[in-house]
């Protein structure tokens, strides 16, 4: 439990950290986004190292999103993936209805407009992990209603 909230409270910390230093003008408001991504990418690629040391190689991709979706995400953010769709053509979605990092924010729409700021890192860390197994991609995230978010995930072809 204290592990948790000291998570959520240094997730907050970056995200204010990186906003106020982008007013005070010393980082450009957009870049504050790839930077929280960055962060979570490497972050994402040494959870992902640590977590599969001593687990089998996996398959497919499939089952490398089913890991990501039960095992990565639980052991980060203390839940299972809610649901995990895909077209079987290199597109998955993650949903989760109740997102930890969401939960602090009132749950209407009236911070709807910042909460990509606090999808940022998370999205670097599913991009970041999907790295270390072989799998580059693009992570992007949606709310249309808080504390639920849907993670996009588009596998890149080499």
């Amino acid at each position: 439990m204290a592990d948790e909230a000291l998570f959520l409270l240094l997730h907050n910390e970056m995200v204010s950290g990186l906003y106020k230093s982008a007013e005070q003008g010393e980082v450009e408001n957009g870049r504050c986004i790839t930077k929280l991504e960055n962060m979570g990418f490497r972050v994402g690629q040494g959870l992902i190292e640590r977590f599969t040391k001593d687990t089998a190689r996996f398959k497919d991709e499939l089952d490398i999103m089913k890991f990501i979706c039960k095992d990565f995400w639980t052991t980060v953010f203390k839940k299972q993936i809610d649901n995990l769709r895909t077209n079987h053509q290199g597109i998955y979605v993650l949903q989760d209805n109740k997102f930890r990092l969401l939960t602090q924010m009132s749950a209407g729409k009236q911070y709807l407009e910042h909460a990509s700021k606090y999808l940022a890192f998370t999205c670097g860390l599913i991009r970041g992990g999907l790295s270390n197994l072989g799998i580059k991609s693009i992570v992007t995230a949606e709310v249309s209603s808080m504390p639920a978010c849907k993670f996009q995930v588009m596998i890149q072809k080499l």
